[in-house]
């Protein structure tokens, strides 16, 4: 830069400074804000000096006195903070000029802390070069370039005191032995310290980014997942409400038929026991007549006709009222089959439509089994046995009561459900066929081969959680239940427990990346026992 143009620009930059000033603090807008009288101030300063004036009944500006009822509302100037903030990394005031250059600003070269001199290129190489001089990037704070005890020019550092010392505080008692260094030296190898702090700092931003990068995208896909079983389960219950609807239409349908049979019997009936009265009453009046007779020849002579038989009139009279329980006879127990079929057959679509799964059925692999662990003939429960079982000694038997299924589960989604013994502690879960069968690693849980839910007695307590690779999760839930399921969904890596309780719980969900197939897995220790159920 020319020294015409620098001296331009100081003075140009003094009189912007001037406009860009807080009249309370004086120095370059911090958050600028506008009262509405139209002038500005920090946001901070303004801050303080309303706040000096509560209580007082008024509130003034500092600049022109005008009076605010209340206080004041402030405006962001966004404008004149864009223009304070790019003028303080402008301004020529950050430059540091020659000492000697008196006539016209010249930017320094150097500063001599010894000297406490700043100096252009031009008075740089005829200043003294001699070891007591010693030069600095340019700087405006020379005062502390001094011992305050020697009075010599501090050329070292002490990091263990982290001080400026200099050649004499060297030879001090107090920094003896101490790691000192010029301070250049030691700059250096303080940025080279933050250099890799810098670097290891950014590593592990980019972590958490790739960590907040990786959360977004499963709360996404939660979110997608949750919608579309939502629009499922909506889709669900409008067909249900659509089946019961039909349902009703049909059994109310078939109750409307039985009524028309029933009533077209009755009428049919009605109609017949007309006539049948008619006839009755026709007899009645004959009946009566021949009671009122006095000749006995008469009399006689009438009961010989074919019209009347005493024998006649009681039996239609019993088939007729015979006929009149039919009437009263409707089929309600078609009425409730139907009813029952029609629930049934919704409730066997919901399952279709929710894609509900039945238990796998599994088990116990007795080849695997310790010979301290019981198998029933059903090999659905395996129990602790104190005295060893005769069983031959293969490869695939555990020395540790443990016992695996014989089923595996490479694919797809599975549960079985377990109920445990309310004595004993126990392990059940899942595990890898590659697992070890002796030594510690050989624990379902204490391994990466196995996951597991467990109980165990612990300070008199009973306590349960969950267990990989050795980490132990204790559930802070309170279990009432001793029955639990197991589900496994190899292709996405999950595998939860659930407490069988009313309602059921969640108790975990461990994620993998499953790389052999899964065998249930079971362990039962002293007066434990497992059934496997269903």
């Amino acid at each position: 830069m020319s020294k015409k143009r620098l001296s331009v620009s100081m003075m140009a930059s003094a009189d912007v400074r001037d406009e860009l000033s807080c009249s309370i603090c004086l120095n370059i807008y911090t958050d600028p804000v506008t009262l509405r009288c139209g002038h500005n101030f920090c946001r901070a300063c303004i801050g303080r000096a309303l706040d000096t004036q509560i209580g007082s009944g008024v509130y003034t500006c500092p600049e022109c006195r005008e009076e605010f009822l209340e206080r004041p509302l402030l405006y962001t100037s966004i404008a004149l903070r864009n223009i304070a903030e790019r003028f303080q990394t402008i301004q020529p005031e950050s430059f540091i000029f020659c000492t000697y250059c008196s006539h016209s600003p010249v930017p320094a070269a150097k500063s001599c802390l010894s000297c406490k001199v700043s100096l252009c290129e031009r008075h740089l190489r005829v200043h003294s070069r001699s070891k007591e001089h010693v030069l600095t990037e340019p700087t405006a704070s020379m005062e502390a370039g001094k011992c305050p005890i020697h009075k010599k020019t501090l050329e070292y550092y002490c990091s263990e005191d982290t001080a400026f010392i200099c050649v004499t505080c060297c030879l001090a008692t107090e920094h003896q032995g101490h790691q000192v260094d010029l301070i250049e030296e030691a700059a250096k190898k303080k940025r080279d310290k933050m250099n890799v702090l810098l670097k290891n700092l950014k590593a592990k931003n980019a972590k958490i980014e790739k960590r907040v990068q990786d959360l977004q995208e499963c709360r996404k896909d939660i979110q997608e997942k949750i919608a579309g079983v939502r629009k499922r389960v909506i889709a669900l219950f409008q067909d249900i409400r659509r089946q019961l609807e039909d349902l009703e239409k049909k059994i109310l349908s078939d109750i409307s038929k039985q009524k028309d049979q029933v009533t077209a019997m009755a009428s049919n009936l009605t109609q017949k026991l007309d006539v049948q009265k008619d006839e009755l009453y026709s007899k009645i009046l004959y009946a009566n007549e021949l009671c009122n007779m006095t000749e006995p020849v008469a009399i006689l002579q009438e009961s010989n006709k074919d019209h009347f038989s005493g024998v006649f009139i009681e039996e239609d009279l019993e088939r007729k009222a015979d006929n009149l329980d039919i009437v009263d006879n409707m089929d309600e127990g078609l009425i409730s089959e139907t009813l029952l079929q029609g629930i049934a057959e919704i409730v066997k679509n919901v399952k279709k439509g929710i894609n509900v799964q039945a238990p796998t059925d599994i088990l116990l692999d007795v080849t695997t089994a310790c010979k301290n662990v019981k198998i029933s003939p059903d090999l659905k429960t395996a129990s602790w046995s104190q005295v060893k079982l005769n069983r031959p000694e293969t490869t695939r038997r555990f020395q540790d009561p443990q016992v695996l299924s014989s089923r595996s589960f490479s694919s797809g989604r599975h549960y079985f459900e377990v109920e445990t013994s309310k004595t004993g502690n126990w392990r059940v879960g899942l595990c890898y066929p590659s697992i070890d069968r002796s030594g510690h690693q050989a624990w379902i849980g204490d391994n990466k081969k196995s996951w597991c839910l467990r109980k165990v007695y612990y300070n008199n307590s009973i306590q349960y959680s969950v267990m990989h690779d050795s980490k132990v999760f204790q559930l802070t839930q309170q279990l009432s239940s001793h029955k639990f399921r197991v589900y496994l969904d190899y292709d996405t890596g999950q595998l939860s427990f659930y407490e069988l309780s009313d309602p059921i719980r969640h108790l975990h969900t461990f994620t993998a990346t499953f790389t052999e197939p899964l065998h249930a897995a079971f362990c039962v220790l002293k007066d434990g026992c497992i059934k496997i159920c269903g």
